[in-house]
């Protein structure tokens, strides 16, 4: 009973090993409060966050911030990147800046609409 025991842990400890080293190149300090089926739900509908400008890649158009949780998302806080509606809108962001913010989801993409 004990060796079937351990089997079962080693398999599951081996599963989850994986699972977060293929999970490597994301940025988020807590993704556990992620909710898939709330953000299926939410597409399209307007958000709001704060956050602190981390960086800023105005060739493709997208700035990564480190936000605080979004409610509205069942987001826990994390750092991602988000698209501009405006490119032109991310000229007046700075490393390190203290934001509030709008966005939508597109698709797999979020979408900044407003900063203040």
């Amino acid at each position: 009973m004990k060796c079937a025991l351990a089997a079962v842990f080693a398999l599951f400890s081996g599963a989850a090993l994986a699972q977060s080293a293929g999970m490597k190149g994301m940025d988020m300090k807590d993704h556990t409060g992620m909710d898939r089926k709330a953000e299926k739900k939410a597409e399209g509908r307007a958000h709001s966050a704060t956050g602190t400008v981390k960086s800023i890649d105005k060739a493709k158009g997208t700035v990564m911030i480190d936000h605080a949780p979004v409610a509205s998302l069942n987001w826990p806080s994390m750092s991602m990147a988000f698209k501009a509606k405006d490119k032109k809108a991310l000229e007046a962001l700075k490393p390190g800046q203290k934001i509030e913010f709008d966005f939508v989801q597109q698709g797999k993409d979020y979408v900044i609409t407003k900063v203040r």
